[in-house]
C-alpha cells in the first residue's frame, strides 16, 4: 500500500500555472489508470489531468478555480486493493470533533509527508499569487527561472509587480555571478505549513478586489455580461501586446485570379483523392514559408536587446471558437510539409479548435501568425502582434473588381479576382522597407501562383 502524488502536469513550454475548473473525483472515490480526475484551463485551452495510479482518491489539495503552479501536488493517490479506503477515513471523523489539524498529519506515512516538505513551485513568501505578465512568464522560461525564485524578485512595476527589466537585471546578475538583492522568504520550517494554504489564500482574495474595481453606476437600459475565464486571457494578452511592441501596419493588394481558378478547378478532385476540403489558407500559408526563408527576420523575436532568429517555421492560424473567442493553433515545422500536409495540419487543427479538443501544446511555438479576418467578410484589419513574435499578416475577403492590366495589345478592363493584406509588425527590429518588402513578396507570392500546378 502506497500512496502517489498526482502533480499538475507541464502543459506547454511557457505555461507555468493551470486553473482548476472541475474535480471529477473526490476524497474516497475509486479511480483508475489514465481515467480523467480534474479538468484544468490554461490562458489558452482547456484539458484534462488522468490518474497516474490505480487506487483511490484519499486527499484533495485545492479548489475549483485556485491557480496551481506546474509540478505542484494537486491530490493524493492511495495505491492497493480497494479495501483500504476505510482506514483513510477514520481520522477524519474525530477531526470534525474539534480536535487539532495536526492528528491526520501525525497519521500519514512518512514518505508522504517528505513529499509535502519538498514542493519546489509553492510560492512561501509574502510575494505568492503576484500578477505575472506572458511576457516576464516566457522570459522566466526560457532562462530557467523557477516560480520560487519569481517570487522573489522585487518589483518596480505598478503595486509591486516584475517588470521585464527587473528579471532581465536579475537574470544578468545571476549569470554574472553577483549578488542579488531578494526579498526575505519565510524559514524553510513553515514550508509544510504555508506553502499551498497561501496559494488558495492569495487566490482567494482576488475575487474580492475584482468585485471592489467594478462598482460602478450605469445609465439607461444596459446588460452586465462578466467576461468568461478565456475573454479575460485574450484581453490582457492584446494590452500586453500593445505596450511590448512598437505596432506599425503595411497594406497592399494582390490579384489572386489564378489561384482561385486553380482552386476551384481541382477543390473536388482533391477532397476525393485526399479526404480533405482545400480552402485558400494552406495556399497562403505556402506563400509566407516562401517568404520567410526568403527575410528570416519576420520569423524572430525580442528578448531585451537580442534579436533571436527562430530556425524552425511554426505558423499560427487564428481561428475563432463558437463562444466568440478567439485561440491561434500552431502547424510545427510548417516549411517540412507539402500543400496535402498543410491542409491536413490546418483542417484538423481548425476542427479540434471548433470542437474543443485542443491540446495546451497545439498552441505553443508559434513563429508567425496569420490571420484571415475575410472569412467574415472583412476587406482588411490592423491586427495585433501575437507575442513574442514579431509579425502578423491579415488576408481580406477576396472580391471580383474591375482592374487595369497589362496585356501585349496594351492595357485594358478586365474582371480580377482581388484580395488586400495588411500586416503588423514590430517597429523595434522591423523597419518599415524590410516590413513592405515581405508583405509584397508574399502579394508577388500569390499573384505568380501557377495555374498548370499539379496537386
Amino acid at each position: 500500500m502506497a500512496v502517489v502524488d498526482l502533480v499538475m502536469p507541464k502543459l506547454g513550454e511557457s505555461i507555468m500555472e493551470a486553473t482548476v475548473l472541475k474535480w471529477h473525483k473526490q476524497p474516497g472515490d475509486p479511480v483508475k489508470m489514465d481515467e480523467t480526475v480534474l479538468e484544468i484551463a490554461t490562458d489558452k485551452v482547456d484539458s484534462e489531468v488522468p490518474s497516474t495510479a490505480e487506487g483511490v482518491i484519499e486527499e484533495v489539495l485545492f479548489n475549483v478555480n485556485d491557480v496551481v503552479p506546474i509540478g505542484t501536488v494537486i491530490a493524493r493517490i492511495r495505491t492497493g486493493a480497494a479495501e483500504p479506503a476505510a482506514p483513510v477515513q477514520k481520522p477524519q471523523q474525530p477531526a470534525a470533533g474539534n480536535q487539532g489539524t495536526s492528528s491526520p498529519q501525525a497519521n500519514r506515512p512518512v514518505a508522504e509527508t517528505a513529499v509535502v516538505h519538498t514542493q519546489p513551485t509553492a510560492p512561501v513568501n509574502g510575494n505568492a499569487g503576484r500578477f505575472y505578465s506572458p511576457l516576464v512568464l516566457t522570459i522566466a522560461a526560457g532562462e530557467g527561472v523557477s516560480m520560487s525564485e519569481l517570487e522573489a524578485i522585487p518589483g518596480t512595476g505598478n503595486e509591486g509587480r516584475v517588470t521585464k527589466k527587473d528579471i532581465l537585471h536579475y537574470i544578468e546578475a545571476k549569470k554574472a555571478g553577483k549578488p542579488v538583492e531578494l526579498i526575505q522568504r519565510a524559514p524553510a520550517a513553515e514550508t509544510k505549513v504555508v506553502a499551498q494554504p497561501e496559494i488558495i489564500r492569495s487566490q482567494e482574495t482576488r475575487p474580492a478586489v475584482a468585485q471592489t474595481s467594478q462598482i460602478t453606476t450605469y445609465s439607461g437600459n444596459v446588460e452586465i455580461i462578466e467576461m468568461d475565464r478565456m475573454r479575460k486571457a485574450i484581453a490582457h494578452h492584446m494590452i500586453n501586446s500593445v505596450q511590448t511592441s512598437a505596432h506599425v501596419t503595411s497594406f497592399t493588394e494582390a490579384d489572386v485570379t489564378n489561384m482561385v481558378l486553380w482552386r476551384e478547378k481541382v477543390k473536388k478532385q482533391f477532397e476525393k483523392r485526399e479526404g480533405e476540403k482545400l480552402t485558400f489558407t494552406p495556399l497562403f500559408i505556402e506563400a509566407v514559408i516562401r517568404c520567410i526563408k526568403k527575410y528570416p527576420w519576420l520569423n524572430s523575436s525580442v528578448d531585451g536587446d537580442k534579436i533571436i532568429l527562430k530556425k524552425d517555421i511554426n505558423i499560427g492560424m487564428a481561428a475563432a471558437l463558437p463562444s466568440g473567442n478567439l485561440i491561434v493553433p500552431v502547424i510545427k515545422n510548417a516549411d517540412q510539409l507539402n500543400l496535402v500536409g498543410l491542409t491536413k495540419q490546418v483542417n484538423t487543427l481548425a476542427s479540434n479548435a471548433r470542437n474543443a479538443k485542443l491540446k495546451p501544446d497545439d498552441t505553443q511555438g508559434g513563429t508567425f501568425t496569420l490571420t484571415n479576418v475575410g472569412t467574415f467578410g472583412s476587406l482588411m484589419g490592423t491586427p495585433i502582434i501575437n507575442q513574442p513574435q514579431v509579425a502578423i499578416l491579415a488576408v481580406g475577403a477576396i472580391k471580383k473588381r474591375p482592374v487595369v492590366i497589362e496585356t501585349e495589345q496594351g492595357d485594358s478592363i478586365a474582371i480580377r479576382h482581388m484580395m488586400y493584406l495588411s500586416m503588423s509588425y514590430d517597429h523595434r527590429i522591423i523597419d518599415g522597407a524590410l516590413g513592405s518588402t515581405f508583405l509584397n513578396a508574399v502579394a508577388k507570392e500569390l499573384e505568380h501562383f501557377n495555374p498548370d500546378r499539379e496537386i
